[in-house]
């Protein structure tokens, strides 16, 4: 049976916990609490693969959530690592990731593509040699009441930083679509979810 491997990017330990690019490592925190059927469920360390990660069944799909362990610009190690042992097709993994081209709060699901800058990305397409993965890009960036992008000046340390307290209500509703997208995919498959929930 082909098993779903869904990876959320994030940098490990404490010190990046609750920053903007661990948005990925946020979002798979929350589906595992949501669906897992017992709260004995938890990540588990497989150093081998570099990653943490838990197997779980949703409506008779397998599925395996993974939080690389390599920090965001090596993450498609990991990625790599757990594809050939597992031996999952590449359009069999999902890959959950904050997004500095999308405002906070939007989302978009798309298959293949170039990386647009994100780091995390632009490993796990050099690691895996192909770019036909899916994506679920998560928006963290700032934007006008126009919808104009805000010109960060170091994109680097905003990704790093914390999100502030105005942004937390956005935050809380971009985890629940997430969330709810993701168990739309594995239910009625990413085309639907997709149209369900890419923000327009």
């Amino acid at each position: 049976m082909d098993m779903k491997l869904i990876v959320g990017l994030g940098n490990p330990g404490e010190k990046y916990r609750d920053t903007r690019h661990n948005l990925g490592f946020m979002v798979l925190d929350h589906f595992l609490r949501d669906v897992s059927e017992s709260p004995d469920v938890i990540w588990s360390r497989q150093d081998k693969l570099k990653c943490e990660s838990v197997k779980i069944s949703y409506r008779d799909e397998q599925v395996l959530l993974v939080r690389p362990q390599t920090y965001m610009n090596l993450s498609g190690m990991a990625v790599r690592l757990v594809r050939d042992f597992y031996k999952t097709p590449d359009e069999d993994i999902w890959i959950v990731h904050d997004e500095l081209d999308l405002p906070l709060g939007a989302m978009k699901i798309r298959f293949g593509g170039a990386a647009a800058g994100h780091h995390g990305v632009e490993s796990v397409i050099s690691e895996l040699g192909t770019d036909k993965f899916w994506r679920y890009r998560l928006g963290i960036g700032d934007f006008n009441t126009h919808g104009e992008k805000t010109k960060v000046r170091d994109a680097e340390g905003f990704v790093l930083g914390l999100f502030t307290g105005h942004e937390q209500g956005e935050l809380k509703k971009i985890i629940k679509r997430a969330n709810d997208a993701l168990q739309a995919a594995l239910a009625d498959g990413t085309e639907a979810a997709m149209n369900r929930y890419n923000t327009k």
